[in-house]
């Protein structure tokens, strides 16, 4: 072989390979031999690593093989009647039918999201009203089981705020918009539309008409030829696949006086739509497949056109853990309801569940023994949660599962764990955003939650922007929470304003020279001498001017906001007059189109400061100091020993109300007992404090002798007077300084009985009673003893101010020294004679000085 090499090799290259021959065989067994043995330590890395993942894996082992995905069936016969629990009391009104029909939609109730919904519940249906003025189910297939019975919901038109006695339209051409939703698990049959109304009998029935029509389809026109005080009544028939998510009836009318001449500002020229019009759709319930990934449906329905009804499991004994899992679950409800009203209850038993209303069962097996009657993915042994291996799940796992009632009519959805720990991150994996959108299935076990940063608390979204002095309207966020863009509005001659949110925080004070400067622009064909565009914040005019080109031009206008004219609730208006070159003679219309446009380059220059006089109960409509910072992280209620159902109630509601007022990516608010409250809470924290005047948790609040207060046994004191009243069933809202920190507030929400404590919560769940907030004590007490549900005007309200008050001042000190220069401006003058007096003084004792000490 080697002579052979040697013979095909030439003589250098053979010494070259002879000489580096040996040093190739050795790195090449070297390598041999390091691979070898990295190759064990390598396998025994993968080894760990596999067996940890399996470790991992088998951690929790999961049911096997899975269990199918709930179904709720809401076509299902109701139950039985069961014997009813004694009556608690309520945190809001609910017209209740005497039996259970199925499967009947629930009442009419307020739906804050849709048009068609009512700002407040109505304790009962109006006597003058249709007979189908609220649902009704007609079940026409009772031997067919596989298909839903048909039912019937009727939807009138005074559901809408916007509607009031009558939906007025006046004009040549006018018309109104009403919108309403479907629900997600209707399946539409047929709909109606049935207008009422009436006109001027000065109308010309050949020139005068009334169109309506269903999300941009006509549904059908009629003249307006009724004698007068005669009452019009249309039924339009609605093709089904027009009926979508999201609906809008446009009626429209085209109104003249004579065949040939209208005047357009006749006053004469009116149509009203009459409150009892209504919608009727024939639907089939449809079963709903219960998955976490669609959460938070179908416990919020957000087409839905009654008020969600969520129902409590009360547990044995409602700990701390309890409430204050309950409490940050109603309140990020009432966040994703989306303004939507949410009508709670607490129950003691599955059986006197309703028909409607979605249950949430929250704590350990052990405090809801009640879990053991629901089929549940997880099993249950000794009240302790077992894994698919039944095996016991550590206490620091959190579970969260979704079953139905034994009769799948009602969905359950429970928030569990074999310890505290667990069942906060339970519900903390449902109140977190990011942690909501990993979960999926029917049953999700929660080893960790990610801890979410509070946000500062100056940052309110929706409100104006903070620590900028100049920012644009693109910078705000519109009615439908996304940034403000350009707006375009038609009409002749006034088309709707351009409404613009201008919400300052609550301890925020505007101060002279800010300004705001408006771009826009128009259509040509305007009249130059007529038309004009103008400013104005909740109804009080700022400036304006004309529209100044007749061939439509952009142009900008800058106008002064006063600064004692903002508030936490303010709306800008730009309101444009575009009257045509061509007069409007006879009811002719210019054959070009009227419009303006407001640009979202529009900008603000404010000069703000951080002021706010505490305690104040109006700020607290806009949540202020308690949702400050939006997370509710220093928000802690406080409630008795013992809290009983209307001491809960009353904290579900508070806690509701507060997380409509709020936006963050969690809820961190707490809840004690009076004897469990940690000293550190106390001091840090805004306390709310929740029971009746014997069980109050806060003395603290009673302990005033100046202004009103509640005594024992049924005493008021106020100024020195004391009276003892027999009874006493006004609810009390009071809000003082509170006594471990005096940048902070203690609520305490008391009455001397427990009617007046379910006031309380009336104060908290209807709008019209909420915004009556003011001073810093308020007085609510119901007028009709003997009605079963309340409406609005069953309530008298007085407020009171009576309590010290502290300023909270986050100026520097340059800004407060402005500040008290600008207020006391009078004192400049004389300030600079004196200081001129002083110096003048000061120089004079210096010369002196200065000569004698030459002079020696």
């Amino acid at each position: 072989m080697i002579v052979r090499l040697q013979n095909i090799i030439p003589s250098g290259s053979h010494r070259l390979l002879k000489r580096f021959l040996p040093w190739g065989l050795s790195i090449l067994c070297l390598c041999v031999v390091l691979t070898t043995h990295l190759s064990p330590g390598q396998a025994q890395s993968e080894d760990a690593v596999e067996q940890q993942e399996n470790e991992v894996i088998q951690q929790y082992p999961l049911p096997q093989p899975a269990p199918r995905a709930p179904v709720v069936q809401p076509s299902r016969p109701a139950r039985p009647p069961q014997a009813q629990p004694r009556p608690q009391a309520q945190p809001q009104p609910q017209a209740r039918p005497s039996q259970p029909v199925a499967p009947a939609a629930r009442p009419a109730q307020p739906s804050t999201q849709s048009a068609l919904a009512a700002p407040e519940p109505t304790a009962q249906a109006q006597p003058n009203s249709p007979p189908p003025s609220t649902s009704q189910a007609t079940d026409t297939q009772n031997s067919d089981e596989a298909v839903a019975p048909l039912s019937q919901y009727v939807l009138q038109f005074n559901r809408s705020p916007i509607v009031g006695d009558a939906l007025q339209m006046q004009g040549i051409l006018s018309q109104a918009r009403l919108g309403f939703t479907r629900p997600q698990h209707w399946q539409v049959e047929s709909a109606k539309v049935q207008v009422r109304f009436r006109h001027s009998p000065a109308l010309y029935a050949e020139r005068s008409n009334l169109t309506v029509r269903l999300n941009n389809i006509h549904l059908g026109s009629v003249p307006l030829n009724r004698a007068a005080d005669e009452i019009g009544n249309i039924l339009f028939d609605v093709p089904v696949n027009v009926i979508q998510d999201y609906n809008t009836i446009v009626m429209q009318v085209q109104q003249h006086t004579s065949a040939d001449c209208t005047d357009s500002t006749d006053p004469t020229l009116w149509t009203e739509i009459l409150p009892d019009s209504q919608v009727i759709i024939n639907y089939r319930p449809q079963a709903i497949a219960l998955d976490l990934a669609n959460y938070p449906y179908p416990f919020l329905d957000q087409l839905g056109l009654d008020a969600d009804q969520l129902a409590y499991l009360q547990p044995e004994s409602a700990d701390d853990t309890w409430m204050t899992a309950a409490a940050r679950y109603q309140a990020s409800a009432a966040r994703m309801a989306n303004f939507r009203s949410i009508q709670t209850r607490l129950i003691k038993d599955l059986d006197t569940l309703q028909a409607g209303e979605r249950l949430i069962v929250i704590g350990t097996p052990s405090s809801q023994p009640l879990l053991s009657q629901l089929s549940l993915p997880f099993g249950l042994k000794n009240n302790k949660l077992l894994d698919g291996g039944d095996n016991v799940l550590p206490n620091n796992v959190g579970v969260v599962m979704l079953t139905t009632t034994a009769d799948s009519r009602n969905p359950v959805l429970v928030l569990t764990g074999n310890d505290s720990k667990g069942v906060l991150k339970a519900v903390q994996s449902l109140v977190q955003r990011s942690d909501r959108q990993l979960l999926t299935g029917q049953a999700a076990l929660v080893s960790e939650v990610a801890e979410v940063e509070p946000p500062e608390a100056n940052n309110w979204p929706g409100y104006l922007p903070q620590n900028v002095s100049r920012f644009q309207l693109a910078d705000l966020t519109a009615s439908d929470s996304k940034p403000f863009t350009d707006v375009t509005v038609n009409g002749l001659p006034v088309p709707p304003p351009v409404q613009i949110p201008f919400q300052a925080l609550p301890d925020s004070q505007l101060l002279k020279g800010s300004t705001f400067t408006l771009h826009y622009g128009y259509s040509p064909n305007i009249n130059p001498a007529r038309s004009s565009v103008s400013i104005r914040i909740d109804g009080t005019g700022l400036g304006g001017e004309r529209l100044r080109n007749v061939n439509g031009n952009t142009d900008s206008v800058t106008v002064n906001i006063p600064p004692d004219l903002v508030t936490p609730s303010s709306k800008l208006e730009v309101q444009f007059f575009t009257y045509p070159r061509t007069a409007i003679n006879c009811g002719d219309i210019p054959d070009q189109s009227m419009w303006a446009t407001v640009y979202s380059d529009s900008s603000f220059n404010l000069n703000r400061t951080s002021i706010v006089q505490l305690p104040n109960l109006k700020l607290l409509r806009a949540g202020f100091p308690l949702a400050a910072p939006q997370d509710l992280s220093q928000l802690t209620f406080v409630l008795p020993e013992r809290p009983v159902a209307n001491d809960l109630l009353t904290l579900l509601q508070v806690s509701s109300r507060l997380g409509r007022l709020s936006q963050a990516d969690s809820v961190k608010l707490g809840a004690y007992s009076a004897t469990s409250l940690p000293e550190a809470v106390r001091r840090s924290s805004n306390l709310v404090g929740i029971g009746v005047r014997d069980r109050f948790p806060l003395p603290e609040l009673f302990e005033d002798e100046t202004g009103f207060n509640l005594g024992q046994q049924f005493q008021r004191r106020q100024n020195g007077s004391q009276i003892q009243t027999l009874p006493d069933t006004a609810g009390v809202v009071e809000a003082m300084i509170s006594p471990w920190n005096p940048e902070r507030i203690l609520l305490g929400l008391t009455a001397q009985s427990e009617e007046g404590l379910a006031d309380v919560q009336q104060v908290f769940y209807r709008d019209s009673l909420f915004s009556q907030l003011a001073g810093d004590t308020l007085l609510v007490q119901h007028t009709d003893e003997a009605a079963s549900v309340f409406a609005t005007e069953d309530f008298r309200v007085m407020t009171l101010s009576q309590n010290a008050s502290t300023t909270l001042d986050r100026r520097s000190l340059l800004n407060r020294a402005i500040a008290l220069l600008q207020a006391n401006w009078f004192l400049i003058p004389g300030g600079i004679v004196l200081i001129a007096v002083v110096f003048y003084g000061v120089s004079q004792l210096y010369l002196n000085r200065l000569s004698h000490s030459e002079g020696a």
